[in-house]
């Protein structure tokens, strides 16, 4: 009798099985590998900011102002590159992409290293113009599903604390193990190589949104030129005051992120290391808690407009924090973590909530990568604006006199621009309810 030949039946791929073992099992794993992703991105961005390369001066202005301004610069224009290149990219090129973005970036301070002052500032724009489309192509693999707010927020707590933590290791790479202020981004970096690479492959496992996705949220696919041209004649009006108020948000995300280190050292802790991720994490928290049940809303428009008033609350709790720290009623650890609450609170939601909804709400076919990194574009130039206005004014105030009053100013413009787009916006739901009866009729 002859022996049976064995048959070799090759295993199921990972993204086969999570696609089998139902819906909470892919919102688990791709929310999870979607935040190691970033939070490893923020290694290569952030760190450079707890040095203060205080010896070094160019142009009579602060270097380390400059080095802000020019890697600020090299991610407004990365993200208005990425407008058309994340809008556009193939869903299977984006694993690949993340990796070449980032590595790029780490090369970039590895020469920031060697090139000395001056001539290493350019170097800093090279950093942020490949970091600033990593985002787009990170939520591309959870955008569309029906559990996307939950994903998202999971994901967008990474810009609190990746950014806190980033921090934490660079400042312990100079305290602790003496490494210069210069080479220290470059080696937080290295810390974070391995599990960046990992991260990217597991998040390229994340299967496709399912047909019930795609019913409840629409499409998601690369938009042509037409398509862009089509979405910004339908909603540019009411686009421009929620982005004039995303701009005033990304202006006081950006300093808190960029000069924290300033702000501690003006209330007394300066050399405390560990203050940057203790606080993140509980702002991360704080943030989660609130917008993370948004996935429970079934319903787009409701959940949409809801968003604008979450994004009030952020600016008016900033506010109001700010004011009860001056009249001296909190401590400064108190005032940092309800702001910074409040900030992140308007400012999530613009990056996981508000344009999925949105495009849900009025059956676009397209992408948030497209209107968000319009939105990003003109938030990056509003603070390289006014960095420069900071640094080149005759009148110097202290970082706490000046993040108050950033403050106090968003709060007030931010609460009457936000109400002003959602009003807006419920006259073109109500044009399309009005077009969708007709043609039914």
């Amino acid at each position: 009798m002859d022996t049976p030949i064995p048959v070799i039946v090759p295993s199921k791929s990972l993204k086969n099985r999570l696609a089998q073992s139902g819906p909470w099992a892919v919102v688990v794993f791709a929310a999870l590998t979607a935040f190691m992703v970033y939070s490893c991105m923020y290694a290569f961005r952030k760190p450079y900011t707890v040095a203060t390369f205080s010896g070094t001066m160019l142009w009579g202005a602060s270097y380390k102002v400059l080095l802000v301004i020019t890697q600020t610069l090299g991610y407004m224009a990365g993200k208005v590159y990425g407008i058309r290149f994340i809008a556009g990219i193939a869903h299977q090129r984006r694993g690949p992409a993340i990796l070449m973005l980032i590595s790029t970036a780490w090369l970039a301070l590895l020469l920031f290293a060697i090139v000395p002052a001056p001539y290493n500032l350019v170097l800093m724009f090279v950093n942020g113009f490949p970091l600033a489309m990593v985002w787009g192509l990170v939520f591309g693999f959870v955008e569309g599903r029906k559990q996307t707010e939950l994903m998202g927020a999971i994901l967008a707590t990474s810009f609190i604390f990746a950014s806190g933590f980033a921090k934490t290791i660079g400042k312990w790479l100079m305290l602790s193990v003496g490494i210069s202020e210069w080479w220290m981004p470059f080696l937080t970096g290295a810390m974070f190589i391995v599990p960046l690479f990992l991260g990217v492959w597991l998040l390229s496992q994340t299967p496709p949104p399912s047909a019930t996705d795609v019913q409840h949220r629409t499409v998601r696919r690369p938009m042509t030129k037409a398509d862009r041209q089509a979405f910004l004649k339908r909603f540019a009006k009411a686009m421009a005051p929620v982005i004039i108020a995303y701009i005033l948000l990304t202006i006081l995300r950006d300093f808190i992120e960029d000069f924290a280190n300033e702000v501690w050292t003006e209330t007394g802790y300066a050399d405390n290391a560990g203050i940057f991720a203790q606080t993140s994490i509980l702002v991360s928290l704080i943030v989660l808690a609130v917008v993370g049940g948004f996935f429970l809303i079934k319903n787009n428009y409701r959940a949409f407009q809801l968003n604008h008033f979450v994004i009030i609350g952020g600016f008016l709790l900033a506010a109001g924090a700010t004011a009860l720290f001056n009249a001296h009623l909190i401590s400064p650890i108190v005032w940092m973590v309800s702001a910074s609450a409040g900030l992140y609170l308007g400012y999530v939601p613009y990056n996981c909530l508000y344009f999925e909804r949105m495009l849900a709400t009025y059956k676009v076919e397209g992408n948030v990568g497209f209107v968000m990194y319009i939105a990003d574009s003109f938030g990056y130039l509003g603070t390289v604006i006014v960095l420069l206005i900071k640094e080149f004014a005759s009148f110097q105030p202290k970082w706490v006199d000046f993040f108050s009053m950033m403050f106090y100013t968003a709060a007030v413009a931010g609460v009457i621009l936000v109400f002003w787009g959602s009003a807006l916006y419920k006259r073109i739901y109500i044009k399309q309810l009005a077009a969708d009866a007709e043609k039914e009729a």
